[in-house]
C-alpha cells in the first residue's frame, strides 16, 4: 500500500466518519464507506493490513463501540479484524 493511497482513504474514513458521529449512527455515509473499502483493499500484505487496522482502531476510540463494530457490516465490507478500540493489531495477518 503506497503512503498516498493509505493516507487518502484514511482521511476519506475520518471525514465521513466524523459526520456519521455527529449524527449518533444511522446510515453510514458512502463516503464513509468507500474509504474503508479502498483502504481494505489497498492492504494487500500484512504490514499493510496492521496499519490499516491500527488506523480503523484509532478511528474507533472516537465512537460508540457498538456503532464501531456494525461499520463493516453495514457498509457490506468483509475486513479480516474486529473494528473496535481494544483490538491487537499486531495479531491481524
Amino acid at each position: 500500500m503506497t503512503r498516498t493511497t493509505a493516507t487518502l482513504a484514511i482521511l476519506a474514513v475520518i471525514a465521513a466518519l466524523s459526520s456519521w458521529q455527529d449524527h449518533k449512527g444511522g446510515t453510514i455515509p458512502s463516503g464513509c464507506c468507500s474509504g474503508i473499502r479502498g483502504l481494505n483493499s489497498a492492504a494487500r500484505t500484512t504490514p499493510d493490513r496492521q496499519q490499516a487496522c491500527s488506523c480503523l482502531k484509532s478511528l474507533a476510540h472516537g465512537a460508540n463501540p457498538s456503532y464501531a463494530k456494525s461499520i463493516p457490516s453495514k457498509c457490506g465490507i468483509n475486513i479480516p479484524y474486529s473494528f473496535n478500540p481494544n483490538i491487537d493489531c499486531t495479531k491481524v495477518s
